[in-house]
Formats: structure tokens, sequence, C-alpha cells
């Protein structure tokens, strides 16, 4: 006779829940294998190549043989180019020492929550946020405090209030996922108050930077010295340069952080990928025309999804300022976001992502990253499904 195996899951791996859209994302799965003809607008990266010359670099890095461990903050030449990107960018001056590199923008986002929380410290997270944030947060003992201001705006009046002696950490992403909002330079510069006043620290997620359609990015790093001191920049190439699944961000930041953060980094990762890194070289300081060209395109694709969407019955989007998202209320049709998207897929055959894990459930989100023939045959399946609700 044989005692059952009794398998242990750690409390902490119980708190981490599985993505909401997982139920969809099965049932999306299930129809395509049958066949079914679907509109896809969930997929949060870009529909274009990365541009040649960030290939042939990768070729030539593999066909030289330097695909080796590398340390793990990434290899000199890309600090160095990530240095003299924040110079030319952001108006940023940074160090040797205040550069790492991570397996992308998520695992230095990680990393730096695992060097900054300690058991109970706070992290203030506005809502929407990208849903990974307060999973993070958790994983590094945290507690994630997420703030709901008014509308889709981040606002530093609204984060004052949330704030608290265990407050160490507030998160800013923008232009944010899932919204596309940005964040104006008078309210970073009362949010950069707010910090320095606190003694609390930002973690600043500007990996849309680039995707900006009408305005120049102000990253909050850049307002004075002593926000700088306070402010762990992330970024990555993935959306800038159409590298998602290469896997290559990088941070900025304190040095003191900064070096925690590459701890964390050789325990857990050792180095990033080698071949992306120097991809990645050549994706930063090469031409840039190819992004300027991406970013025309995908505000045409903005321009008319949200003329569309705000044509269609009881539901409206504010438009957003970048990425490639629109995030549009569907309060008025009665329905959470999950029913939403699931009758939205079944009657409809659009795939679209609940506000649900973005921390709104009368939102749902759709990315643009498609081409134009897909969008409007999906904003036309779109409107009728509303129209019948």
């Amino acid at each position: 006779m044989f005692m059952a195996l009794l398998i242990m899951i750690s409390e902490r791996a119980k708190k981490i829940p599985l993505p909401p859209t997982i139920a969809i994302n099965t049932l999306a799965k299930e129809m395509l294998s049958k066949g079914v003809d679907l509109v896809e607008f969930t997929v949060g990266e870009p529909d274009f190549p990365p541009g040649e010359n960030v290939k042939k670099a990768a070729i030539k890095a593999i066909n030289e043989d330097l695909g080796k461990y590398t340390a793990a903050q990434g290899i000199p030449k890309l600090r160095q180019a990530i240095i003299t990107k924040f110079k030319r960018d952001n108006n940023l001056k940074y160090n040797d020492d205040q550069i790492t590199v991570g397996n992308g923008g998520k695992q230095c986002i990680d990393n730096a929550f695992r060097a900054l929380l300690n058991k109970g410290d706070e992290v203030i997270i506005p809502i929407p946020y990208w849903v990974s944030y307060p999973e993070l947060v958790k994983l590094s003992d945290g507690v994630p405090i997420v703030c709901k201001c008014s509308l889709l705006e981040v606002s530093a009046k609204c984060i004052e209030s949330y704030i608290t002696k265990k407050t160490k950490v507030i998160v800013l992403n923008y232009p944010c996922n899932p919204s596309g909002m940005t964040i104006n330079k008078k309210e970073l510069e009362k949010i950069a108050k707010i910090v320095v006043e606190n003694d609390l620290y930002v973690i600043s997620d500007e990996v849309y930077e680039q995707l900006l359609y009408d305005d120049k990015h102000i990253s909050i790093a850049s307002l004075n010295k002593e926000i700088k001191k306070r402010t762990i920049v992330i970024n990555s190439v993935s959306k800038t340069y159409a590298m998602t699944g290469w896997r290559l961000g990088y941070a900025a930041g304190p040095s003191d952080v900064i070096k925690a953060m590459i701890k964390m980094q050789a325990q857990c990762a050792s180095n990033p990928n080698t071949i992306s890194q120097y991809a990645a070289i050549e994706a930063l300081t090469g031409p840039q025309d190819y992004v300027a060209e991406m970013r025309s395109e995908y505000k045409k694709r903005r321009n008319y999804m949200i003329e569309r969407l705000n044509k269609m019955k009881n539901i409206h989007c504010d438009e957003p300022h970048g990425a490639f998202y629109a995030f549009f209320n569907i309060l008025k049709t009665g329905l959470k976001a999950d029913e939403f998207c699931e009758k939205l897929l079944k009657k409809a055959k659009v795939t679209s992502v609940p506000g649900t894990g973005f921390g709104m459930d009368d939102h749902v989100r759709l990315s643009y990253a498609t081409s134009m023939e897909e969008i409007e045959k999906g904003m036309d399946r779109l409107e009728k499904f509303c129209e019948k609700l």
C-alpha cells in the first residue's frame, strides 16, 4: 500500500493568480484550432519585424561565436549604448555603475522590487496598471496598494492620499499599458515633490516612451537631481524596436539600488541573452528612422480605431496618447469586462482583453498592433455586436 504523495505548494505561489484572460484565451485557441476566422486584438507587441540592421547584428554575433556568458549587468558596450540613449532621448546623464540589463523589462522591474522591498513595505500602483505589477510586489513580500484616480489620468493628489508610514515605492507607467495615457510635466513635477518630501522611490516604467504620438516623452528622473536619486527608470528594446521575444530590458538608477539589482540578476538568471545584447547595441545606436515609421503607422491606426469606437452604441474610448492600445469604457452596456469579452469572442469572433486584470472591470483593451485590414474587419464586427446588446 502506497501513501499518496502530498505536494506542498508554497504560500507565495498560492498568492499568485492565473491571468484573468486564461479562460478567454483557451476558448480562442480552441476556436482557432477549428478554423474559426477570428480577429485578434489581444497581442501586446508590435506587428512589425525588427529592423534589418538589428537582425544582421544578431547574425554577425552568432557567426563570430559571441554567444558566451557575459557579466550579469550586461556587456560594457551595451551599457555605454544605454548611457548614450538616456542622454540623447531623455537628457539624463548616468555612469556605468548606474546601469543594468535584464532579460526583458519585466525582469528589471522584478529585480528592482527585490532590491528595494522588505516584508510589509507598501507599493502604490495607480489604476489601470499593467497586470504584473501587483503580483511582482507580492513575490517580493511587499504589499501592493492600488489607487484609482479620476478617469484614466494619474493624479499626484490621488497618489498622495494613499501614502502611509509603510509606503516605500510608487510605480509609474507612461505611456500606460493598458490605457495609452501619459503624464504631463506639471503632474510629474507634483509627483516628484511628493516622492522627495516623503523619502520614497519611484519605479518608472517607460517602455512605450517612443510610441508617444503628439508630445515628447519626459522622464520623471530628468526633472531635478533629487528625484533622479530616487528613481529607477525601466526601459527595453521590446516595443521601440519590435524585439519582444528577444527579451532585453534595462534599468538606470542610483548606484546602490542598481548594485543590488545586479546581485538579484546574477543569482536568478545570470546574464541577459548574449546575442540579444549585441543586437540591442545596434538598435540603440543605429538609425532611428524605423521607429518613426512604426509610430506614424500606429497613429493612423489609433485615429481610425478611436473614431470607430466612439460611434458605437454604449461604449466610449478616450484617445490614448501613446502605446498601441484602445481601452474603452463598457459601463453603459451593463456587462462586466469578462462577460463582455467572452460574448464578443463567441458571437462576433473578436478577441479582446478584459480590464479586470488591469484593475478596471468596466473597461476592455484592444491592441491596434495589427494590420489596418484586420482593424477595419474587427471594428465592423464589434459595431454589430454592440448594436445587439
